[in-house]
């Protein structure tokens, strides 16, 4: 499936069976690798373990991975945005905005979508007006 563009020659989409290789490469040209594991298993098992992966792709050369969304939801009444990594060569262009489009509208509109900034990433998500909550919690993981 493949959603409408808001920039040229980027195409999105769903892709349940994206590879832990190409995950591992975007996280790696986003900067988000140093807050992932490395560890190919690892990666695999998150994206098993996602319901819905969306992606952006650069349609030349070859249709390259340039952004995803891996998200955990019961397309019902929540959406956990766990991972949002856009290649640095490709931030600025909207393709983070338009990956989060594509998850809101693929979970439906009664689905809320909500996410854990990474360091830094505090004023992208004030931007495209993404509300911020003051009453979330979380437990660390221990590895």
């Amino acid at each position: 499936m493949t959603a409408g563009s808001p920039t040229p020659g980027i195409a999105y989409g769903v892709e349940p069976a994206l590879s832990a290789a190409e995950f591992r490469r975007v996280l790696a040209a986003s900067g988000l690798d140093a807050r992932r594991p490395g560890d190919a298993a690892r990666l695999a098992r998150m994206l098993r373990g996602a319901n819905l992966i969306v992606t952006a792709r650069a349609l030349v050369p070859e249709r390259t991975l340039v952004g995803v969304a891996r998200v955990l939801t019961d397309f019902a009444w929540c959406a956990y945005v766990s991972d949002l990594a856009v290649d640095r060569n490709f931030q600025g262009r909207g393709v983070g905005r338009r990956l989060l489009e594509v998850v809101r509208e693929t979970a439906g509109p009664e689905v809320a979508v909500m996410l854990t900034a990474a360091p830094g990433a505090d004023a992208f998500y004030e931007r495209i007006g993404m509300p911020r909550l003051t009453n979330a919690f979380r437990f660390d993981r221990e590895s």
